[in-house]
């Protein structure tokens, strides 16, 4: 037997089955905080969302804009979620070319303290001042 298709779905609970966020709570918190738009617009929580919206979805350093191609309550694997939305080319862009530009600067990891090798050669450095 299978279940009729929803029509209509609650934006946090999309975005936890979506695996943009690993609980609902963690995607409520987000669309709180300004962090997901819908259709160009803030929304709440309880907003409904409908196949064919448009979510703008920000995550640390990472921007995305995607567009909703099926509703789903059910959290499944990764492969079955990506099949819910589809990014937009001119986002998958921008992410690509963010993601060049740390490497650049070379924030592409945290910064870690020197070792025992560095440390010495900063002291040798120090003391011949």
């Amino acid at each position: 037997m299978k279940a009729d298709p929803i029509s209509e779905l609650r934006v946090d609970v999309w975005l936890w089955a979506a695996r943009f966020f690993k609980t609902r709570s963690l995607a409520k918190q987000a669309i709180d905080g300004g962090k997901i738009d819908v259709n160009d617009a803030g929304c709440k929580p309880a907003k409904m969302l409908h196949a064919g919206d448009r979510l703008r979805i920000s995550r640390g350093e990472e921007r995305l804009e995607v567009e909703v191609l099926l509703l789903s309550d059910r959290r499944g694997p990764a492969s079955a979620a990506q099949g819910l939305y589809c990014e937009t080319e001119v986002s998958r862009m921008a992410r690509e070319a963010a993601r060049e530009q740390r490497q650049l600067i070379g924030m592409s990891g945290p910064i870690k303290r020197p070792d025992k090798h560095a440390r010495r050669q900063l002291r040798r450095m120090k003391d011949s001042r």
